[in-house]
């Protein structure tokens, strides 16, 4: 089986390590594995990390069983606006794994959708590109499978195995579904740490703060090194479940600040006890 890597950042970087690592995948032997990325220092950095055998053209990507579309969503779309019927080999099979799946499961020629898969692995670092890559990323998280049932049911089993096979847990929901549920839980998150940031750098003194800062500071604003580029797509194509999680949070903020105005210490108290509550459930 030969296998194609699209974008060689952190994730498509850690999956060909994955990949490497089990080195079987439906029962067959996964004997060549092909990068592309559209930087050729990036490509080069994949190559002397062993991320993937070979860095090809795009064009060639296609002549692999399962290629990883690994780039940012703006990207997903254009590639999948190039690809032709010709381009597409028996049992072939497109995985995608961008943090915002309606726009890119709607952009999908009607003729192309069986090949495809819609995945999101609920993993990251703050860090990107190749050398932000590793072996275990994958390993113990969830991978969402999105609209399955449109998949072909060769390319939805073969994607179940690959994701099993690198240590992955599967759920499976509606592109709709995993967009309104992943604004609260991943996006919004990264611009409040966008955010607090932007806020601090904005001091007239942000060296001297800085030099005070202790885990609480240092967790909240870890994401915000996270890649701009890669995020300002997924807000781009995710606008509107972001801006009512943003909502959500600022009634929330809100009322903490009506508590500290109005000095209510008890209110406080129960309001922060409330959100101790949350960790019942992780």
């Amino acid at each position: 089986m030969k296998i194609g890597i699209i974008g060689l950042g952190l994730m498509g970087g850690s999956m060909g390590l994955a990949l490497k690592k089990i080195g079987r995948i439906h029962n067959k032997e996964i004997n060549r594995i092909l990068g592309y990325d559209k930087n050729a220092l990036h490509s080069q950095q994949a190559l002397n990390l062993g991320l993937v055998d070979e860095c090809v053209s795009l064009k060639e990507m296609w002549q692999c069983d399962v290629v990883f579309l690994s780039v940012p969503v703006d990207g997903i779309i254009d590639i999948l606006a190039q690809i032709t019927p010709q381009d597409v080999r028996k049992n072939m099979t497109l995985i995608d794994v961008g943090g915002a799946k309606t726009h890119i499961l709607d952009s999908i020629p009607v003729w192309l959708r069986q090949y495809f898969v819609g995945a999101h692995p609920m993993c990251g670092t703050e860090f990107f590109g190749p050398k932000a890559a590793f072996e275990h990323l994958y390993e113990n998280n969830i991978v969402i499978l999105t609209d399955l049932e449109q998949s072909g049911e060769y390319q939805a089993e073969l994607a179940k195995d690959i994701f099993i096979g690198i240590g992955m847990k599967i759920l499976k929901m509606s592109a709709q579904e995993h967009d309104k549920h992943v604004a609260l839980i991943s996006h919004m998150p990264h611009i409040m740490s966008y955010a607090l940031a932007n806020a601090t750098l904005a001091q007239e003194n942000p060296q001297t703060i800085l030099a005070l800062v202790g885990g609480g500071f240092k967790s909240m604003s870890r994401i915000s090194k996270s890649s701009p580029l890669m995020w300002r797509d997924i807000f781009k194509h995710n606008k509107d479940n972001v801006l009512e999680a943003m909502a959500y949070f600022q009634a929330k903020f809100d009322e903490a600040r009506q508590l500290l105005e109005n000095e209510d210490w008890d209110g406080l108290e129960a309001f922060m006890a409330h959100a101790n509550t949350l960790q019942k459930f992780l």
